[in-house]
């Protein structure tokens, strides 16, 4: 007999989970609270100063080649993966034509030599920072990417050069965990580090590639995998619009309620974002037997104590700007609150037939702290000041609170399984990966593998 499936949130764990479970052979239903798919990686449309309007994305996003369940998924429902994505070596180019590049002659190279080229050829570091982390890098493959489980990338990174930390180590580690990395853990970023540096890639991408979206976060990944869904007529429904306010069990079953009454289902993946997942959970746990009970409870408080922090995408524009390239890491300032930014995204660039995204700029911030008034202006000081652009001016600062949890070592992450016939997606869940969308991806995945198994 077909296992009936219920999917609580569209995001991209969500979406990953469906179309996963579908595949093994399940009769999906997806419930999504809102109109937009995509959860906290979603279409966002914006006002421009001039009028009219411009879908960008509620936070500048990037992938990398070394995220091969993200990429298979994505060409599994239909994305055309050289258009959707702008494919770069791995490069982290400043304004003034500072900074880590790989060079031509070494972009075919396998990995890790394409990675080793670039730290070799870096413009403004002198061959002691070369070395360095060439160095540091050879002694981290050799020990199997593996450390301390408690240790901090600054303790990890203790004998790099400052300029080595300030310009690379830094803005890496504040972008993949949005953790600093007094606080973050080195054990994450070790893994992150051989995926990317020594990881085999996918599809004819390098494991180090830095690859952008073209377009916006929605038709990336969750529209098409909708579409595909929907292609799947009798074994997938999608109930966008559809927000579940009650879970609750009934024998081996789980019933979920919502605005058109209650259904039972065989098996459920709550793939909401962290906090809803964790009241619902909770609110479940009260009509559970005690054994149940314990077990909901359980996992509602490890998700509840998991620490969070915000990125901020501060949208700015100026009629004719335009970067040197499509991305540059800005540079850090002895005062870090006048220059909080760590990247700068050029939208114009990734969608150069898109007259209303040319001269759009997308200033990121991870574990950003100012308030949104304050943020926007220090962002667009650092863009006229780095960029030499007097003419910026905000479109729009999105804030996300609770972007991503805090990478810290050792840190208890809630668990896939939460109890019989019900598991948990998200980039939060338990995992090797930060709180990234190749996390998100592999949990749903994951999840949806065990749900058609029972397990």
């Amino acid at each position: 007999m077909t296992a009936k499936l219920a999917v609580v949130g569209a995001g991209w764990a969500g979406m990953a989970a469906a179309v996963e479970a579908v595949s093994q052979g399940a009769d999906v239903t997806v419930f999504e609270s809102t109109r937009v798919l995509g959860g906290r990686a979603r279409a966002l449309p914006l006002p421009l100063p001039e009028g009219g309007e411009l879908t960008l994305d509620n936070g500048q996003h990037i992938l990398i080649g070394a995220y091969t369940e993200t990429l298979g998924l994505m060409q599994r429902v239909g994305v055309d993966l050289p258009t959707a994505l702008l494919n770069l070596p791995l490069s982290l180019p400043q304004a003034d034509g500072s900074g880590l590049r790989t060079p031509d002659w070494a972009t075919r190279w396998p990995a890790p030599l394409d990675a080793l080229a670039a730290i070799a050829t870096t413009h403004g570091w002198g061959w002691r920072e070369r070395l360095a982390l060439i160095g540091a890098s050879l002694r981290w493959q050799r020990r199997g990417f593996t450390c301390d489980p408690q240790s901090t990338v600054a303790d990890l990174c203790a004998r790099l050069p400052a300029r080595v930390m300030q310009e690379l180590i830094e803005p890496l580690c504040v972008s993949a965990l949005n953790t600093p990395v007094a606080d973050a853990s080195a054990a994450v970023f070790l893994r992150v580090l051989r995926d990317a540096l020594f990881g085999p890639g996918f599809a004819g991408f390098s494991g180090s590639s830095l690859l952008l979206p073209r377009a916006d976060l929605s038709q990336l990944f969750p529209d098409a995998a909708a579409r595909w869904l929907q292609q799947h007529g009798g074994k997938a429904r999608l109930r966008i619009g559809t927000r579940v306010s009650t879970l609750r069990p009934q024998g081996p079953q789980w019933m979920l309620g919502h605005e058109g009454g209650e259904e039972a289902f065989d098996r459920v993946v709550w793939a909401t974002a962290a906090s809803p997942a964790e009241k619902a959970i909770r609110q479940a746990a009260d009509a559970c037997d005690e054994t149940a009970e314990s077990e909901l409870k359980a996992w509602a408080r490890c998700t509840r104590a998991l620490p969070f922090t915000a990125i901020t995408t501060v949208y700015a524009h100026a009629p004719g700007a335009r970067l040197p390239s499509p991305m540059l890491a800005l540079r850090a300032e002895p005062d870090a609150l006048t220059a909080p930014a760590q990247f700068v995204f050029d939208r114009g660039r990734l969608q150069p037939d898109n007259p209303a995204a040319q001269g759009m700029l997308a200033f990121v911030v991870s574990a950003s702290r100012l308030d949104r008034d304050d943020l926007q202006s220090s962002v667009l000081e650092q863009g006229r000041r780095q960029l030499g652009m007097p003419a910026l001016q905000t479109v729009q600062a999105v804030v996300e609170k609770r972007a991503t949890f805090a990478c810290t070592p050792g840190l208890a992450r809630p668990a896939q399984a939460i109890a019989p016939g019900l598991w948990a997606a998200g980039d939060y869940v338990e995992g090797p990966y930060p709180a990234t969308l190749e996390g998100a991806v592999r949990s749903g995945l994951a999840a949806a593998r065990l749900a058609a198994l029972g397990n």
